[in-house]
């Protein structure tokens, strides 16, 4: 035992310096725990957010002078007021994404019972805002217009006072949630990357069949890709969970960054397990990026970080139980957002558990099959 935690320990320390190596992976290491947590979390789309707008106001009387200053930030910019000629180009160019034309004697049909119709154009290239948009000018333009219609500023009184209360994020902060879920899909995405890519290097170098002339066995060499791959991965979490996501982004963790980790690192022996089987499958690195892309997508998309696990086909939920990112995520969440205790998260901690044990048995198997074709 004594002989194989050291020789484990050894390779592994040779995989450290592969890595020291390799300038594109450090670069990848260093760029997806920054920039790459940063931009995504800043760049979470809001509901609606500084969309431009402009106003073709032919009737230039105070209820249209009303409508144009109810439109104001953070929904919209400040409305600019244009003619008839200056709306096209503008939506052409995409200077506007909403351009809202008010007729002439809107006011006064208004108030003679008539039924005048304002007309806004959508810019419906812009999906997110000319979908959510729409909605909003209508709920504020209908606002303005039932006021200035009764005389006075009042609304009806409800039958029931709904109070609603945010739990976990009482200001619906978006980079709360996307910092947070970036850092979980980078450790499981990086961690199948490094350890592939270690295995598929020392194949294009030569130096496994110098491997296979040393007193090592394929367990030995399968670990300490692990051990040193997971623990790269495990420190530059640390480290952009630490400047990057409380420090710049200023996103609190309400629960144990310790047991995180722990969970993180369980996560990890799953994943590096799968990154060594990916790399016996592919010849080369296209070949082992043509397989990310068909297994990182579907790990990330229904594991349930991005899109609920509710709100998927029965199918697609029960299917994902036996991938560790679904564990991942649900202890992660529960953790990082909502400070759970072991004592909440041991069921995730118990299948991350399985799932590593079965995917590391897998690789092992065909990993001594690999290496016996190649002596």
């Amino acid at each position: 035992m004594r002989q194989f935690l050291s020789n484990t320990y050894r390779l592994g320390i040779k995989e450290l310096w592969s890595l020291w190596r390799d300038p594109a992976m450090l670069v990848l290491i260093a760029y997806v725990f920054t920039i790459g947590v940063y931009t995504a979390a800043t760049a979470m789309p809001e509901t609606l957010h500084n969309a431009p707008i402009a106003i073709v106001d032919e009737d230039h009387s105070p209820l249209s002078q009303r409508i144009a200053f109810a439109l104001y930030p953070p929904q919209f910019t400040k409305p600019q007021l244009i003619d008839w000629p200056q709306m096209d180009p503008g939506m052409d160019e995409g200077l506007y994404t909403f351009v809202m034309v008010i007729p002439r004697n809107f006011q006064r049909d208004l108030l003679a019972g008539r039924s005048p119709v304002i007309q806004l154009n959508v810019d419906a290239t812009r999906m997110n805002q000319a979908f959510v948009g729409g909605g909003y000018v209508q709920q504020i333009v209908m606002g303005e217009i039932n006021e200035f219609a009764q005389r006075y500023r009042a609304s009806a009184v409800p039958p029931v006072d709904l109070a609603l209360r945010a739990r976990f994020n009482p200001a619906l902060e978006p980079s709360w949630f996307g910092s947070l879920v970036q850092v979980i899909n980078f450790i499981t995405m990086l961690s199948i990357i490094l350890t592939g890519a270690a295995l598929i290097r020392e194949r294009e170098h030569g130096t496994v069949e110098h491997l296979l002339v040393m007193p090592v066995t394929p367990a030995e060499i399968m670990l300490a890709k692990i051990w040193a791959m997971g623990a790269v991965v495990l420190l530059a979490a640390w480290m952009s969970l630490t400047f990057v996501v409380r420090g710049a982004l200023e996103v609190p963790v309400a629960g144990s960054l310790p047991l995180f980790f722990a969970g993180s690192a369980l996560c990890l022996f799953a994943t590096t397990s799968m990154g060594i089987f990916m790399a016996t499958l592919a010849r080369n690195m296209p070949q082992f990026g043509m397989l990310m892309m068909l297994t990182i997508m579907p790990l990330q998309m229904l594991s349930g970080g991005n899109t609920p696990r509710e709100s998927m086909p029965e199918l697609v939920q029960n299917l994902m139980l036996a991938a560790p990112t679904t564990h991942f995520v649900q202890l992660g969440q529960a953790i990082l957002f909502r400070g759970a205790g072991l004592d909440v998260v041991w069921p995730q901690f118990a299948a991350l558990l399985l799932i590593g044990a079965f995917l590391f048995a897998l690789s092992l198997r065909r990993f001594r099959k690999t290496i016996t074709r190649m002596a």
